[in-house]
């Protein structure tokens, strides 16, 4: 059965923040679209730099919204949120039972990441929960005519839906609305001004 152009679905992003600022709250921003097309609503909350509340944070989001019997999807910016806040998709999925799915720009460089995280307290168990997301997809998105590649890990769902999702969501860019438009607010209220791409 075909996905409606409509599906609900909600795109989570966190604001600028300072990293050396360990501990101090995020402002994390979602949107509701329908499809790609049109914004529903907005929620917030916020995570800790560098903390470990990332996914009871969003499990409590989602689950208390008045959005939430409209919601078929979750939308992530990363695996992590405020620096190597790492979300545990899995559980996140479970516990909200909605399908997860991590969008990324680029492949990952695992290394670098291993090497950053033995500044952070319980480095080795972050670097778990990130393994632990599954294996990185290569997906290719038809954006204009043209196609282009993004990456994602995705729990809940099949590949083959996960990129239903990702085709009516991303409308206005190769990133899907309901992230695009996420980082847009997060970054416009802490900055005063949207700054960069999503």
């Amino acid at each position: 059965m075909e996905m409606k152009k409509e599906a609900r679905i909600i795109g989570i992003d966190d604001s600028p923040f300072n990293k050396f600022e360990k501990g101090k709250p995020v402002l994390v921003v979602g949107t509701i679209f329908r499809g790609g097309n049109f914004i529903d609503g907005v929620v917030s909350t916020r995570v800790k730099i560098d903390g470990t509340d990332a996914t009871k944070k969003l499990v409590s989001l989602i689950n208390h919204t008045k959005f939430k019997p409209q919601l078929q999807a979750i939308f992530l910016k990363g695996i992590a949120l405020a620096g190597f806040n790492v979300i545990d998709i899995k559980e996140l999925s479970r516990k909200t039972k909605l399908s997860v799915i991590v969008v990324m720009r680029d492949y990952p460089d695992f290394e670098k990441i291993r090497k950053a995280l033995r500044n952070v307290s319980n480095g080795s168990k972050r670097f778990e929960l990130i393994k632990k997301a599954g294996k990185i997809q290569k997906v290719e998105i038809k954006h204009r005519g043209v196609y282009n590649i993004i990456y994602i890990q995705f729990t809940g769902l099949s590949l083959a839906k996960a990129r239903e999702f990702l085709e009516i969501s991303a409308t206005h860019s190769l990133i899907p609305e309901p992230l695009r438009v996420a980082h847009i607010i997060a970054s416009g209220v802490i900055n005063g001004e949207s700054r960069g791409k999503a």
